[in-house]
């Protein structure tokens, strides 16, 4: 089936990394499937992430990524369209199971489905607690996992900090691992345990071969606690995450 909106949205996205001179390092396209359905499973630190784990997989294997993502940018009048015209998935917080099967007739159906496993950005830019839907859709697909990690993508645009879009030379790293391959008998638990250990390995790496510095002592909220920035710690980012959606009910009940 003819693709008129993607190629275009890939085509704009590389240009105008090109224009800024991202410094992206891309490592492990090779575990890319050339075809089949694949899981891709990726942390979250930026709103601007599923455009960088989908050109992993597109410099990969010329694979298109659909992403599971909040069905709100899908009611929005510019990202709407184009949400859709990619084909990625619309996630109804209140009711997931819709999503689920579409991902899983995706996946049946030969696509790379996009999961973001922490479900909202990292504040701590370290990984959050997964949910397990990733494994379930791939054991229920008979599709392998692809761990992905990023790195850098935050000092463009990431939660409570403005947009820095127009930042030039941020080195940006794309991590692909080993596909995961499932048998009848994993338990979803131990498969997410096991992937999200793997990608806390990717990261640690990829955090220390970063070749960004701070710019100066103003420039270090990017960087974890436990590297010697400023982001809060994962405990205090979770603490901020529930007083948001304690909030954001309240708002909800009010009406």
């Amino acid at each position: 089936m003819a693709e008129f909106v993607y190629p275009p949205v890939i085509g704009t996205a590389l240009t105008v990394f090109r224009a800024l001179d991202l410094r992206i390092r891309i490592e492990g396209a090779e575990h890319i499937p050339a075809e089949g359905g694949a899981v891709l499973v990726s942390n979250h630190i930026s709103y601007l992430d599923f455009l960088f784990a989908g050109m992993g997989a597109f410099k990969g294997g010329k694979r298109k990524t659909r992403f599971m993502a909040k069905d709100d940018v899908f009611r929005h009048g510019i990202s709407g369209p184009l949400m859709r015209g990619m084909k990625h998935i619309p996630v109804d917080r209140t009711d997931g199971q819709p999503a689920y099967e579409a991902a899983v007739k995706a996946l049946k159906d030969g696509e790379v489905v996009g999961v973001f496993p922490e479900a909202t950005i990292s504040r701590s830019f370290m990984l959050k607690k997964f949910k397990t839907g990733a494994a379930r859709m791939a054991a229920d697909a008979g599709a392998p996992l692809l761990p992905v990690v990023l790195w850098g993508t935050q000092q463009l645009w990431t939660k409570g900090r403005p947009k820095t879009l127009t930042k030039r030379h941020v080195p940006v790293t794309i991590m692909i691992g080993e596909p995961i391959e499932l048998t009848a008998q994993d338990k979803p638990v131990m498969v997410t345990r096991r992937l999200r250990a793997t990608m806390s390995e990717m990261l640690d790496r990829a955090q220390r071969e970063y070749p960004g510095k701070p710019s100066g002592p103003d420039d270090t909220w990017w960087l974890p606690a436990h590297l010697g920035g400023t982001a809060p710690t994962l405990e205090v980012a979770e603490a901020e995450d529930e007083a948001e959606a304690t909030a954001r009910a309240e708002r909800r009940a009010q009406g």
